[in-house]
């Protein structure tokens, strides 16, 4: 196992961060590490709000859901889809009449995967350097609140956030399901895939065991079933379509 490999197999959500700032030097780098990740067409279709205000932490903390790392973590980056800077850009060199497809589903998904590329190259960067992150999906709970405390323009969207700091106590690992569970040769295949479910279930199982002092011993399959049945953030539809996204 090299080096790399060996740091993606530590990587765990850190949500206790020691108080120190983080240098604008630091945070740059962990930047520009993401921006070198693959991106369709060349459109980099995302932009970086970095928050390091204690006042505009202290807000987003409780409009993620009272998250208190959210508010302790040295900085909070903001991940958006950004399909408004693309249009600006773009726009001297579209005709008169010329049809613009920032609204379509794809241009989208385009930017949205662009983000979360980018975001996660960034995250292995700020761990090789010896930061912790933690994803932040809360960002999305009350995202008309976030997007206009941040200032953020029609066409673009806070995807997540991600807290980044120096850790200050160990965290533990959750397992993953086995690489069975999701790796198909050539064609999809339904049942190997759910096959190791059911194994995964027990690891869990031990594993929330272990981290509650037995106080929870939930499978994950009734986890997910919860998740599921959960209407979880159906506002999303709207907001994004008064964003300008997902018009066709």
């Amino acid at each position: 196992m090299n080096e790399v490999v060996a740091q993606l197999m530590q990587h765990r959500s850190v949500r206790s961060f020691d108080p120190s700032p983080i240098p604008e030097a630091d945070l740059r780098e962990i930047v520009a590490a993401g921006q070198m990740a693959s991106t369709s067409s060349n459109v980099q279709a995302y932009s970086v709000v970095a928050v390091t205000d204690p006042a505009l932490k202290r807000e987003l903390a409780v409009l993620t859901g009272n998250q208190a790392y959210v508010e302790t973590c040295p900085a909070l980056l903001v991940w958006c889809a950004d399909l408004n800077r693309l249009s600006r850009a773009a726009e001297a060199h579209i005709a008169p009449g010329e049809e613009a497809y920032a609204d379509s589903a794809e241009s989208f998904i385009v930017a949205t995967v662009d983000a979360s590329l980018a975001a996660q190259n960034a995250a292995v960067a700020a761990e090789s350097m010896g930061y912790g992150i933690c994803y932040i999906g809360g960002i999305r709970n009350r995202i008309e609140e976030v997007s206009s405390l941040l200032g953020i323009p029609s066409l673009a969207y806070p995807v997540f956030g991600m807290c980044v700091g120096l850790p200050d106590q160990p965290s533990g690992q959750r397992p993953r399901l086995p690489v069975e569970a999701v790796l198909h040769w050539n064609r999809y295949d339904a049942e190997r895939g759910h096959g190791p479910v059911g194994e995964y279930d027990e690891t869990m199982t031990r594993y929330l065991q272990a981290r509650t002092e037995g106080r929870k011993s939930t499978p994950w399959t009734k986890i997910m079933a919860e998740w599921l049945t959960r209407p979880n953030r159906l506002h999303m539809m709207e907001y994004l379509n008064n964003r300008g996204f997902l018009k066709r």
